[in-house]
């Protein structure tokens, strides 16, 4: 509800304020139904890329910082917006085989690794032949990162939990140390964010949106 209690919100803010108010007593329903709206996004974004977009663009400002994350999450690679021929290329590969299963979160010392298929080491090896992966009870673990709350720089309006790999000196300096995620907590559980690439300059642009969900 916004102004007059009698009046409701509708579109995307509508939609997730619902959610929110039945989180209070449905919590682990409301996290399943958020997923399922972020999976239908990826699922859109295959035929309306421009839509999906939007939509989770403005999802995303309707979030909030975490601050509380703690221990593994499941994720999911939304949609990329770099172009057309490039999207539909990841799509396609993302199709076959994700490497890429999630994030692992230390709330104690603001810290964090990515959570990775155990066959992932031979592409990496090809993209980073230095670079090792760690081992871990369900696959690999790679690409430590740090994370702080600022304001975003794709939306310097909201505050985010950046997810920043670039001061890592173990992180390979291709590609990795370019990369700057941003997250926002959409309902309890359930995260959105944005993949942001530095292209020098102190310029970022956006080239993705990936989700995540505790585990549990």
């Amino acid at each position: 509800m916004s102004g007059d209690a009698g009046i409701a919100i509708g579109g995307v803010e509508g939609r997730l304020q619902r959610l929110r108010d039945a989180a209070e007593t449905k919590p682990v329903a409301t996290a399943e139904a958020a997923w399922a709206w972020i999976a239908e996004l990826a699922k859109r974004s295959k035929r309306d890329a421009a839509s999906a977009d939007a939509e989770c663009n403005e999802l995303f400002r309707l979030g909030v910082p975490p601050t509380t994350l703690d221990g593994p999450t499941d994720g999911l690679l939304v949609m990329t917006t770099t172009n057309p021929a490039l999207d539909a290329a990841v799509r396609a590969v993302a199709g076959l085989w994700m490497p890429w299963q999630g994030k692992r979160f230390h709330n104690e010392d603001a810290s964090g690794e990515n959570r990775m298929a155990r066959n992932s080491t031979v592409v990496s090896k090809l993209l980073w032949p230095l670079y090792s992966m760690r081992d871990a009870a369900e696959g690999k673990l790679a690409f430590d990162f740090k994370t702080y709350v600022e304001a975003g720089k794709d939306d310097p309006d909201r505050q985010v939990l950046v997810i920043d790999y670039a001061d890592i000196e173990s992180n390979p300096r291709l590609l990795i140390r370019s990369i700057r995620d941003e997250l926002v907590e959409i309902v309890d559980s359930v995260f959105l964010g944005k993949i942001l690439y530095h292209s020098g300059s102190g310029k970022y642009n956006k080239i993705g949106y990936f989700a995540l969900r505790t585990q549990g």
